[in-house]
């Protein structure tokens, strides 16, 4: 059984999750942490860099992360994040890695939000960025969620992807884990999938939502 440790929008305050992950983690080589996304505040470099040098430090083989609204200087700069590799971090950009046997996809996009980063127009336009969503994945990780599926904000507006649930029902991952909306943290299973929204930051950007982990 691998042990898989869900987190998302840490927004800077990674170490505030230290303890928490720390508790969780007691197997180096069966736990995986996935991180869905907005690892920084304003996409710095810096910023990422403290995020990735605590994220390598994790005491598990790998952790999975992919980039978010945030994450500006992803957009432009892939050359970051495989300095760490070595540390156990694998960076997904629209592509699927099998790690410890279990098949994950990720991918940062997200229907159009104000000016950040990684947005695509809804429709047409963002349902080609799903069509590279393969067949027999364990674990499809998007930056956003599905419309309709833990996408409610604070003030009850639905924000998911129409185009991304679409391709979700067809494909049929056993898990889809997000982030992106920090009012919807919370599980739900549907068809055969759970779908995760793990977001680690409240409203308020403060600490407040645990890791959620399950097996594989």
């Amino acid at each position: 059984m691998i042990k898989i440790i869900t987190i998302s929008d840490t927004h800077n305050r990674h170490y505030e999750l230290s303890k928490d992950l720390a508790s969780l983690i007691t197997d180096y080589e069966n736990t995986i942490v996935l991180h869905a996304g907005d690892i920084t505040m304003q996409g710095k470099t810096k910023e990422i860099v403290s995020f990735l040098t605590w994220f390598g430090n994790l005491k598990c083989r790998y952790k999975c992360f992919i980039a978010g609204n945030h994450d500006w200087a992803f957009e432009d700069n892939h050359e970051i994040a495989p300095m760490f590799q070595d540390m156990g971090i694998v960076y997904l950009m629209d592509k699927m890695v099998e790690l410890n046997g279990i098949k994950i996809y990720g991918s940062p996009w997200q229907p159009r939000f104000n000016d950040w980063a990684f947005n695509v127009d809804r429709g047409a336009a963002i349902a080609k960025k799903w069509e590279t969503i393969p067949q027999g994945m364990d674990i499809v990780m998007t930056h956003g969620p599905l419309y309709g599926i833990l996408d409610n904000t604070y003030a009850g507006l639905r924000v998911g992807c129409e185009e991304l649930y679409k391709k979700i029902v067809e494909v049929k991952p056993r898990y889809h884990v997000c982030g992106h909306v920090h009012h919807s943290y919370g599980t739900k299973i549907m068809d055969g999938t759970t779908f995760v929204n793990a977001s680690s930051l409240g409203e308020s950007y403060r600490y407040r939502n645990k890791p959620i982990s399950f097996y594989l």
